[in-house]
């Protein structure tokens, strides 16, 4: 079931035409922060810290940082161990602050990663998700 929604999510994403968002300076560098901290938390397979950056409704999705591992290890190996990862311009898909990721995965395929981000009472932000996409093929 999670796995469908994830997947539906993932699909109305690729639908939407994105939009430059308009967030500040240090709210886009907040924003890095938490995805590159995840990033860096999945390497080290550290699930309780990179569970902590997810936002309070995934982390109630998968209810413990070793399901939530699982997941990432089975659908999101790019992300999980990545081998090259350079952030992109920040969007606004479906209202949501969206961080945009170039992203080559350990078997070398390149995948833009799609972070919609939530901000919190507090104004942290936390990942609402991640979507991968895989490049268009352009033909001449």
């Amino acid at each position: 079931m999670v796995v469908r929604f994830l997947a539906f999510l993932g699909l109305m994403l690729g639908l939407a035409l994105p939009a430059q968002a308009q967030v500040s300076s240090s709210d886009q560098d907040a924003i890095r922060d938490v995805i590159q901290s995840q990033v860096d938390a999945f390497r080290r397979d550290d699930g309780d810290a990179a569970f902590g950056f997810a936002s309070p409704s995934i982390r109630g999705m998968f209810g413990s940082s070793d399901v939530f591992m699982d997941m990432v290890r089975q659908g999101y190996q790019p992300v999980y161990r990545p081998r090259v990862f350079e952030f992109r311009e920040i969007v606004t898909l479906h209202g949501m602050v969206t961080q945009k990721v170039h992203v080559i995965g350990p078997d070398g395929r390149p995948v833009t990663a799609f972070y919609p981000m939530t901000q919190q009472p507090d104004g942290s932000w936390r990942i609402e998700g991640c979507y991968l996409q895989a490049p268009e093929d352009h033909q001449a």
